[in-house]
């Protein structure tokens, strides 16, 4: 991906593309090198025949950390320090941040920073596209909620007949597998769609939402097929472990399968999650970015799946509070009130389930870019730190008109 100078999937280590003047010399013909070699630190002079100048005085030590400390050896550290700073003696110096985040291994609390970021600094593309995106998602939960709300409701003057049971269970199961799968599907949409921005901000570059939708269009075949094979091994991964209890008819075997589903979803998820932002920022192929989410991903599980988790746990905790003042409206409008609610004599019709679908929506606009940008995130975190991303975005960030991403 030529266009993309920062993203471009690493090459052969063979395969030097630096200026030839930046090139280190090729060893001689014979594979030997001259005997007489200058000695170490005086490879290169300003002109021939000019002494070298002479090494500055030792200063005193003010305290650790100082600038005008040196990299003189402290009593009792036999090694010394390569170089002092101001955050504390001998660390490394401050990393340069272009954009949302700086270019060196992240941190948690950067990663959260950065994401809030994005979306503070690039909030009409990004909400734009999450608010699309959450609506049309909604729109679809809120039939499958309809379709499912009757057979919920369970009054408390009979037991209900095992049909019925049978039918809240099926019912029920449906209603939170559309939730979860529409979830998933919103969440690996806007991440791809999302991409672009949170590549030009971590540059601090601005990002418009035209400029966001040519860049992502010629990938529209690619991403499809690439959403659709993640909706699919999720689901195969959440059905596998069931299916012995489902085809035997034993209720007590599909629930020890319960737990092995939720397992093998999370592995799901946390292994590809990296695969929508592999696709759009190196414009591979659906299979080799489904590759390079699980090698990047690979060593680095755990640490992926509480940074994922935990961002879900925030994201639940804010859409939670958004929503509430909807939902009081909506039961406020509901014949009975909050009683009937209880009571199980609740009329859970579309004006209850329209006015908690706007809320839901209002939530999902606001926290879907927080997730999708920690993901796209964590991607740049994990380059970093394999493939010293930070060095190529360091030299993008200073070109002139040099994009991470540009439009077709």
């Amino acid at each position: 991906m030529n266009d993309s100078p920062g993203w471009a999937t690493p090459g052969s280590p063979s395969d030097d593309r630096r200026p030839e003047g930046d090139r280190p010399a090729a060893p001689p013909a014979d594979g030997k090198w001259s005997a007489t070699q200058p000695p170490p630190g005086q490879w290169s002079s300003p002109a021939e025949g000019r002494t070298p100048p002479e090494a500055p005085a030792p200063q005193q030590q003010t305290g650790w950390g100082s600038y005008d400390s040196g990299p003189q050896q402290q009593p009792g550290t036999p090694y010394g320090a390569p170089y002092a700073h101001p955050g504390g003696w001998g660390g490394p110096p401050a990393a340069a941040k272009p954009g949302v985040i700086p270019l060196r291994p992240l941190g948690l609390g950067e990663i959260l920073d950065g994401a809030v970021s994005t979306l503070r600094g690039h909030w009409r593309p990004v909400l734009s596209i999450s608010l699309v995106v959450a609506a049309l998602s909604q729109i679809a939960l809120l039939f499958v909620q309809r379709a499912t709300m009757d057979s919920a409701v369970i009054t408390t003057g009979r037991t209900p007949s095992a049909a019925e049971t049978s039918k809240l269970l099926g019912d029920t199961a449906l209603l939170y597998g559309a939730e979860y799968y529409l979830e998933i599907l919103g969440l690996f949409l806007v991440t791809a769609l999302l991409a672009p921005v949170v590549s030009h901000a971590v540059l601090g570059r601005s990002s418009t939402l035209p400029a966001t939708l040519r860049a992502v269009r010629p990938l529209a075949p690619r991403l499809a097929g690439l959403i659709a094979l993640l909706l699919l091994g999720a689901l195969a991964a959440a059905v596998l472990p069931l299916l012995p209890g489902i085809l035997a008819g034993s209720a007590g075997l599909a629930v020890l399968g319960v737990p092995v589903s939720m397992a093998l979803l999370a592995w799901f998820y946390v292994t590809f999650v990296l695969a929508p932002p592999a696709l759009v920022l190196e414009r591979g192929s659906v299979t080799a970015s489904l590759k390079r989410s699980a090698k990047l991903v690979r060593g680095s599980w755990w640490r992926i799946f509480g940074i994922s988790l935990l961002t879900w746990v925030l994201r639940g905790i804010t859409s939670a509070i958004i929503v509430m003042p909807f939902a009081a409206v909506a039961l406020f409008l509901t014949p009975g009130g909050f009683g009937s609610l209880l009571d199980g004599s609740a009329e859970m019709g579309w004006p209850f389930l329209i006015i908690t679908a706007i809320g839901s929506v209002v939530a999902a606009t606001v926290t879907l870019p927080m997730q999708t940008g920690v993901t796209t995130l964590l991607y740049v975190d994990q380059r970093i730190r394999r493939e010293a991303l930070d060095l190529e975005l360091a030299r993008a960030a200073g070109q002139d008109g040099g994009g991470l991403v540009t439009g077709g």
